[in-house]
Order: C-alpha cells, then sequence, then structure tokens
C-alpha cells in the first residue's frame, strides 16, 4: 500500500521522505493556508522534493474555469495530479484532463455510486473520506471495501485512496481491505511505529543495560 502525506508543510514532507514513508502528496485549499505559502510556490517545492503524485486542487465550482485551473497547475511539474471535487462539473473537468493524459485526484467521495461514475470518468485516484463518514456515525472503512469489490468486478484502473485519515486503526483497516493509497498527516504516520508494550520492553532493556556498566562505544 503507497502512502500520501497529506500536508503542505515542507519540512514533515522531508523528514517522512528522507526514511521512505513517502509515496506521493495530497493537499488541499485548506493545508495551503495553514502552510501560509504561494499555492504555486510551494506545490512546485514538494514536487521537487518527492517523485511520487502530488496533488493540487482547483478552486472553480464550474467546468470550464476547473479545466483551465487544472491545465495550469499541472503545468508546474511532471507528477502534478490535478485534484477535482466530485460533482458534476468535477467529472467533465476529471474527463477532458484524464483524456489529455492528466492525473485525477477525484476527492469528497462519500459513496460507491461516487466512486463508480469517477471511474468511469477516468479518475487516477478516487477519494472516500474515512474520518467524515465515522463523524455522521458511519463506517468509512466500509465505503473503502465497497469500492474495492466494485473496482475488481469490473477491473477499473482508477486507484482507491484512502481520505480523511484519522487513526492507526484507520490506516490497518485500509491496507487490510485492500485500499491502494492512504492519505494521512504525518502525525499519523508517525504514530504507526508507537506502541506501549514497545515503550515498555525499551524501558526494562534499558534500566538492565544500565546496571551492567557497560558501553558500546
Amino acid at each position: 500500500m503507497k502512502f500520501f502525506v497529506d500536508t503542505a508543510e515542507i519540512d514533515a514532507i522531508a523528514e517522512l521522505n528522507d526514511l521512505g514513508m513517502v509515496d506521493g502528496v495530497t493537499t488541499n485549499p485548506s493545508l495551503i493556508m495553514k502552510s501560509g505559502r504561494d499555492i504555486l510556490e510551494v506545490t512546485k517545492e514538494i514536487c521537487d522534493l518527492v517523485d511520487g503524485p502530488v496533488s493540487a486542487e482547483v478552486v472553480a465550482t464550474e467546468a470550464e474555469a476547473m479545466i483551465a485551473e487544472g491545465r495550469k497547475l499541472a503545468e508546474i511539474a511532471e507528477n502534478i495530479t490535478v485534484k477535482v471535487p466530485l460533482t458534476w462539473d468535477g467529472l467533465k473537468t476529471c474527463k477532458t484532463l484524464s483524456d489529455e493524459g492528466r492525473m485525477v485526484n477525484v476527492t469528497l467521495c462519500f459513496s460507491a455510486n461516487q466512486a463508480l461514475i469517477a471511474a468511469k470518468a477516468g479518475a487516477t485516484f478516487i477519494s472516500p473520506f474515512i474520518g467524515r463518514l465515522d463523524d455522521i456515525n458511519l463506517d468509512g472503512c466500509d465505503l473503502i471495501e465497497d469500492i474495492r469489490t466494485i473496482y475488481d468486478n469490473f477491473g477499473f484502473e482508477t486507484q482507491v485512496l484512502a481520505a480523511s485519515i484519522r487513526t492507526v486503526n484507520h490506516v490497518t483497516e485500509c491496507a487490510r481491505i485492500g485500499a491502494d493509497v492512504i492519505t494521512a498527516p504525518p502525525e499519523v504516520i508517525k504514530k504507526l511505529a508507537a506502541h506501549p508494550l514497545t515503550d515498555k520492553g525499551l524501558e526494562a532493556f534499558m534500566a538492565d543495560w544500565a546496571k551492567t556498566g557497560q558501553t558500546i562505544l
């Protein structure tokens, strides 16, 4: 399973990239706002840093303007994935840009039917939002499973990119179900290495080592 980092913070991306934990990056207008950077500038810097797809989102809502923005964003670098919302205009944009050979990430997906038509429109990635479904007492991972089944049934090449990842358990479930990609904030990815029994075991080892009075270096 591929790991995308959901942030526009360069330092956080660089740290994870150095460990081989970055297969791509996803951004959105909210993340760009948090970074305090110009969208074109920070997106170019991210694209130079990582080899994988970097999702940059359009902000227009009508197809003609979305297509123009998507083409502009795609000029930033070869690894740009144009991110569009799952609306009818977004699907029109997806079809146009994908026919031009550009990668497209269709985002804000909340149903299997939405995922189905996004695949029909040529989406490179579909981004179901797990955490936001959990927020309204639905199991977001059930949606990932439904999409995985539908795509496998009909041989769609669209990759399932599980988004709105809030917990390490989300990551585990997505890996078990067969999501192609998860995108998560840096802090969630870092928590994948954490376990209280690891901490407890290390504490015991260090206490025993201190009693020997030895050093390795």
